[in-house]
């Protein structure tokens, strides 16, 4: 049973995009992307610096346009791929947007729209208060949330293997840093804002009225939530569960143990890739993943889904 993941923000990192652009089809296909989602995501994958990437309103197109490329090519049936050798699709915050659209829920055209509308909604929401995210890792979850709590910080991402993602005021986690949880470590975040927890809220209006305007289809490849993990077959509430986990906790750790009770045999990660294959050598350990990088590592994607389902 090969599931493909698609990762979340902070995944991009400076130029990850220039090996598919050499091939013309993938360049034509992030065009029509760059139109729908009213950025240069041809300059932004290829040229942009750091800082520029980072920006919420750049980093969420870019991550599901790059999410799309991957996964037309994973799907061609002439190049060894196909859309039937995969057994479901999950995506870590808004690679979620790029499995629905690999699940037929949204189109791509509609992915984009709705990613860009999201972005944009939660820069706006980020730029009304400084706030920030780490992530921690190890300790007792009892013991670190009662830390949060104590410091009014959130708990954005329940990544699995030991890893928690927290938000809030900058103060409040560098008082984190000063003096972690007993066995844990605090690795600062460049993300823009302090995303999945009540700092988002002033984006879920204005999202929720965008959402109305797309046409959500049922899944037709199984698709797993973020919201509690489990498995989603209604096309319009997995579109209404994207709008409510813009201010909710990401629970890759529940997404990760339904894959793992589903049978899960091999992952497959989408580019910008390589965190979510990190995070499953703790969470589903013995399960292998690739990491579809870059066009050459398409090979090795095709090999896992013609060993198996």
């Amino acid at each position: 049973m090969i599931v493909v993941v698609a990762p979340g923000q902070g995944s991009q990192t400076p130029g990850f995009l220039e090996p598919w652009l050499t091939e013309d089809r993938f360049r034509d296909q992030l065009l029509r992307l760059s139109d729908t989602a009213g950025i240069d995501l041809v300059a932004h994958g290829t040229t942009s610096d750091e800082d520029t990437i980072r920006d919420t309103a750049v980093a969420q197109p870019l991550i599901v346009a790059s999410g799309l490329i991957t996964l037309s090519a994973l799907f061609d049936q002439t190049a060894g791929g196909g859309r039937a050798k995969i057994a479901g699709v999950a995506g870590h915050s808004v690679g979620e947007i790029t499995a629905a659209a690999a699940a037929g829920i949204l189109t791509e055209s509609d992915a984009m729209a709705f990613v860009r509308e999201r972005s944009r909604a939660m820069a706006d929401a980020a730029a009304l208060t400084p706030t920030a995210m780490s992530a921690v890792l190890g300790g007792d979850e009892e013991a670190l949330l009662a830390r949060f709590n104590e410091l009014g910080l959130e708990p954005a991402n329940f990544n699995g293997g030991g890893q928690i993602v927290v938000a809030g005021a900058p103060d409040a986690l560098a008082a984190l840093r000063a003096d972690p949880v007993p066995g844990t470590r605090v690795v600062p975040l460049k993300v823009a804002g302090a995303f999945h927890t009540r700092y988002m809220a002033p984006a879920i209006d204005r999202l929720r009225a965008f959402a109305t305007t797309v046409t959500a289809s049922d899944p037709t490849l199984p698709i797993w939530t973020n919201n509690d993990g489990s498995p989603v077959t209604d096309g319009r509430r997995f579109v209404d569960l994207l709008v409510g986990q813009v201010s909710s906790p990401v629970r890759w750790d529940k997404t990760m143990a339904s894959l793992a009770e589903a049978g899960v045999t091999g992952l497959i990660e989408l580019a910008p890739a390589g965190a979510l294959a990190g995070l499953a050598k703790r969470g589903l350990k013995g399960i292998p993943t690739v990491t579809v990088k870059t066009p050459d590592d398409l090979a090795a994607a095709f090999d896992m889904m013609n060993e198996t389902k």
